[in-house]
């Protein structure tokens, strides 16, 4: 497995951000997505992307082969509840490795949850997504989406060894697919991929990101 840079690594945060102003956009107009209600909130936050992930998304899913279609889970996510998250997640690996300095608790929870301060999801720059089936069956990918790096042992990561060979086919399709539309993935997560924000400068080798953390109705 190839080596992989974190959300915590101090070269995502060194990449400067030139916002673009692209507004947020809410992906269950016209219903181009299936959207999957795991993830709802009150204000509908989750279904937002901007408007050029959308299309690019757009780009992917018609590349797809016939009877497979995006499911679209959570994009968007308020910088408040993405601090919540992180800080859950730490609390429990504090819990569990009483020994670990917090810099090592950093490092570890950006394997799942991404620091708040540089967050892609907060950007409206990032998507959880899988495959479904025409009957809108979840194709499988090995681990359920946002199983944990200790739930899993290990095979959320993207090209994590162990995993079934249809799993790891649908990994793959959906890999070329939205990296055929321009975007990125965050390798410990198979189901995390981004565009515009720091991460994906990062892959791409952009000069800066073009979309930075906002709040759901600027």
């Amino acid at each position: 497995m190839a080596e992989i840079v974190l959300m915590s690594d101090p070269k995502i945060a060194a990449i400067p951000v030139v916002e673009c102003g692209e507004p947020l956009v809410d992906v269950r107009v016209g219903e181009p997505l299936p959207v999957d209600a795991r993830k709802r909130d009150g204000e509908g936050a989750f279904a937002h992307l901007r408007e050029g992930v959308l299309a690019r998304l757009l780009e992917a899913q018609g590349l797809l082969p016939d009877g497979v279609r995006l499911l679209f889970v959570e994009g968007y996510r308020p910088p408040s509840l993405q601090r919540a998250y992180f800080e859950r997640y730490a609390d429990e690996l504090r819990a569990s490795n009483p020994g670990w300095d917090e810099e090592r608790i950093r490092v570890a929870a950006s394997r799942y949850v991404s620091p708040p301060e540089i967050a892609p999801h907060s950007a409206g720059a990032a998507v959880d997504l899988t495959l479904v089936d025409a009957d809108g069956r979840e194709l499988d990918m090995g681990t359920r989406m946002n199983a944990s790096p200790e739930e899993s042992g290990g095979a959320c990561y993207t090209d994590a060894e162990g995993i079934g060979r249809r799993a790891r086919a649908n990994r793959r399709l959906l890999g070329d697919v939205l990296t055929a539309g321009g975007l990125v993935n965050y390798p410990t997560e198979w189901w995390h991929w981004s565009y515009g924000d720091r991460y994906w400068a990062l892959g791409s080798c952009a000069p800066h990101a073009i979309y930075g953390p906002r709040e759901l109705s600027d």
